[in-house]
């Protein structure tokens, strides 16, 4: 979905994450021009970049996005959604076979040697590998 403002009644107010993703709910969405967030599920993942500020929770709850990421710069930290609140994990609950917490931040790094490019193409070689393993 990439960013976008989400908003519900139930809410203080919208929300806009740096990037959010439909994996499991994907079909469910599939061709919708607006998301009507009263009927179609919220994202299964949502990115928040904390670089100046810190993302807070509640909205995020009041959604019901089953996990949401925060990157300060240097950590990143995997929040999932379990009785309502959020509940910080070492593994996700979308990708539980990746050390999603150690391999993020070592490919930011290596973007920053490498360049975006060549960082992004090592980084799918990486997830090939990984799949094609629990195969």
């Amino acid at each position: 979905m990439g960013s976008t403002t989400f908003n519900k009644e139930s809410m203080d107010a919208g929300v806009e994450p740096d990037d959010c993703f439909y994996i499991q709910n994907e079909a469910r969405i599939r061709g919708k021009d607006r998301i009507n967030l009263e009927i179609d599920p919220p994202p299964d993942l949502a990115i928040e970049i904390d670089i100046t500020s810190r993302t807070r929770f509640n909205n995020y709850q009041a959604l019901r996005v089953p996990e949401l990421w925060r990157w300060n710069g240097t950590k990143l930290q995997i929040n999932v959604l379990f009785n309502s609140q959020y509940v910080e994990s070492n593994i996700s609950s979308i990708f539980p076979n990746l050390p999603i917490c150690q391999v993020i931040p070592e490919y930011l790094m290596l973007s920053k040697i490498n360049g975006r490019n060549a960082t992004i193409k090592a980084f799918r070689a990486y997830i090939r590998q990984q799949v094609s393993s629990l195969i």
